[in-house]
């Protein structure tokens, strides 16, 4: 037993003692099986849209309202493409969740077995075969923040109304999760789990994918306002004017990995070249490594002498920020005294060039301070790895072909859903904020990945 304050419940009697496997035996829906069929029959080739709500600071996070079930419950879920499982609060009873009773997602002998093709597709760090392939199958998920969910593969109607005009309801694969931990030093996330959106086999982008219901394709548009969109298929992808680059393929890996690329700093080179990054939207902020960090702030200090904006300890919202002689209200206030921070994917001559400009590499707190969002990554673990969070993605639409393997980006305004789709989602309260650290799964600091 991984913690012995972990209380077995009846629904799902584990042993948790790898991050893996099997216990006791349950049934998995022969209907799944049989819609499935009926799907890959019927090749949509469509996409499906969701309106995106949250922001980088206060909150921590974006996040879409997804139906789950027949009859469909709501669920908001926070869009992680650093990780492949999608799950939800689950009331078998729940362990840590934050989520009340009758808002958790309620099982119903709808268990899959070990046998089935997602278990092992699952493919955690130590996994370990199942004694019975008949077992039920259970998982232990951990990510890069030290938070973990524990549960067991369920399969369930996803309602989802397509772009094309059509509706239907395609049994998917996720977690159904009871028993949450969050040791960390920021309370637990309000939203009801996660949507995993990684290159994996059990992502709910690449099941719809299987499935013929829309092309493995992600995109999502995040606004400075709260807003913004997430699409799964390949419709709302412009014809033109995308910036692409090449997803890593040696060694394989799960996530959305690019470079290498060469750091600019207001257009010019700083001499850091050969730096990886993986694209992570469960990531609030973008992180560098210890070079190209100490790198990039030396040359925004060396930037701000003899500006009014002065370093502060005072606030500890993020580790760098800076006071003004008044409190500051936007970052369009303070915008003149930064540059703009570029990635140059490719060749010195016909580069990919990801801009950040100030206003996405800075957050105004509310004691009226600006802070810097690059934060050193190798200095809380990362390594050597490099992390573009939400911070970096607002107004530009991104988008994670697994169909082409690569990765594309083009400004945006996404405050607006494409083709008159309507935002029936709700805020969550700015009380409730979660600043997130990343949503990759910890198998990346493993070895497992492959050195950057």
């Amino acid at each position: 037993m991984m913690n012995p304050k972990r209380q077995t419940v009846n629904l799902f009697p584990a042993v948790f003692y790898v991050l893996l496997l099997c216990a006791q035996r349950s049934e998995a829906t022969k209907d799944s099986s049989k819609s499935q069929v009926k799907l890959q029959n019927h090749r949509l080739g469509s996409s499906v849209v969701f309106p995106v709500s949250g922001n980088v600071y206060p909150l921590g996070y974006y996040y879409v309202l997804l139906n789950i079930g027949n009859p469909p419950n709501l669920f908001d879920l926070d869009i992680d493409t650093g990780s492949d499982l999608t799950w939800v609060q689950c009331d078998a009873p729940c362990n840590g969740c934050t989520k009340p009773r009758d808002s958790q997602y309620k099982p119903n002998h709808n268990t899959l077995p070990c046998s089935h093709l997602l278990c092992s597709g699952l493919d955690l760090p130590q996994s370990k075969a199942c004694d019975d392939p008949e077992d039920q199958c259970d998982y232990e998920i951990g990510y890069s923040d030290h938070a973990s969910s524990v549960g067991a593969l369920v399969s369930d109607e996803f309602p989802l109304r397509l772009e094309n005009g059509s509706t239907m309801s395609p049994h998917l694969t996720f977690g159904c999760g009871y028993d949450q931990q969050n040791p960390g030093p920021h309370p637990p996330p309000p939203t009801a789990g996660i949507l995993g959106l990684g290159r994996g086999k059990v992502s709910i982008s690449s099941q719809l994918s299987t499935l013929g219901v829309t092309k493995n394709v992600i995109v999502h548009c995040l606004s400075h306002n709260g807003k913004g969109f997430l699409s799964i298929g390949d419709e709302l992808v412009p014809s033109s004017g995308v910036t692409w680059t090449s997803l890593s393929l040696k060694p394989p890996s799960k996530n959305y990995k690019t470079g290498p690329a060469e750091l600019l700093f207001n257009d010019k080179t700083t001499g850091v070249k050969g730096i990886n990054f993986i694209f992570d939207s469960g990531s609030s902020y973008t992180y560098f490594n210890a070079e190209a960090y100490q790198t990039i702030l030396d040359l925004i200090r060396k930037d701000l002498k003899g500006k009014p904006l002065k370093d502060t300890k005072e606030d500890k919202s993020l580790p760098v920020c800076w006071k003004d002689m008044k409190p500051l209200k936007s970052v369009h206030d303070v915008k003149k005294y930064f540059k703009t921070i570029t990635l140059r994917f490719g060749s010195q001559k016909n580069g990919q060039l990801f801009q950040i400009p100030p206003e996405s590499y800075l957050i105004i707190t509310e004691k009226g301070n600006v802070c810097l969002g690059i934060l050193n990554g190798t200095e809380i673990g990362l390594e050597n790895y490099n992390i573009i969070g939400d911070i970096s993605f607002q107004g530009i639409m991104v988008i994670y072909d697994n169909e082409k393997q690569r990765i594309g980006w083009i400004p945006s305004d996404c405050d607006k859903l494409p083709n008159g789709y309507q935002d029936n989602g709700g805020d969550l309260s700015s009380e409730e904020a979660y600043p997130r650290g990343f949503g990759l799964i910890g198998e990346l600091f493993s070895g497992k990945d492959g050195e950057l």
